[in-house]
């Protein structure tokens, strides 16, 4: 048979990430835009076949484009149980009401459904058991929460 080239990828669920942030450095308003650093300082994933550690050392640098848009850059590492070294490199886009993200800038809950939070995080490793993530593409959703963020990273098949 052959494949239809129309069809849409099949994503499978690799993890969940529950990455805690502390608090964010405010550069303020650039030619670019209204800029951001948000620490990124521990937190755990979980997956069907995987799980561990965030490691604390990364980031998320952010554009606040308008008040309704904002761009995500996060840049961090992961350690699974086994000791194995992830890479990720997530770039996002979150969109909601200018209320609803001026909430989420002060730290305050709102809930996710309110917000279009979604992400294609890049995966790599120098771990020979996981070097395929080297060569899979990835996409998520997030949910930005007081004190952390949970992105679930889905694999395309």
């Amino acid at each position: 048979m052959t494949p239809d080239r129309n069809a849409a990828p099949a994503l499978t669920f690799f993890a969940e990430l529950s990455v805690a942030v502390g608090a964010p450095i405010d550069v303020g308003p650039t030619p670019e835009g209204h800029r951001r650093i948000v620490p990124i300082i521990g937190g755990t994933f979980n997956g069907p076949q995987i799980n561990g550690k965030v490691l604390s050392g990364g980031a998320d640098h952010q554009i606040l484009r308008s008040r309704e848009l904002t761009e995500l850059d996060a840049r961090y590492a992961l350690e699974t149980d086994a000791g194995q070294r992830i890479y990720v490199h997530n770039t996002a886009l979150r969109h909601g009401t200018a209320e609803d993200i001026e909430c989420l800038n002060r730290g305050e809950e709102v809930a996710p459904e309110r917000i279009y939070f979604r992400c294609w995080p890049r995966l790599t490793t120098s771990a020979p058991e996981l070097a395929w993530l080297n060569n899979q593409l990835a996409v998520g959703t997030g949910e930005r929460h007081p004190g952390r963020v949970v992105v679930r990273v889905f694999l395309i098949d």
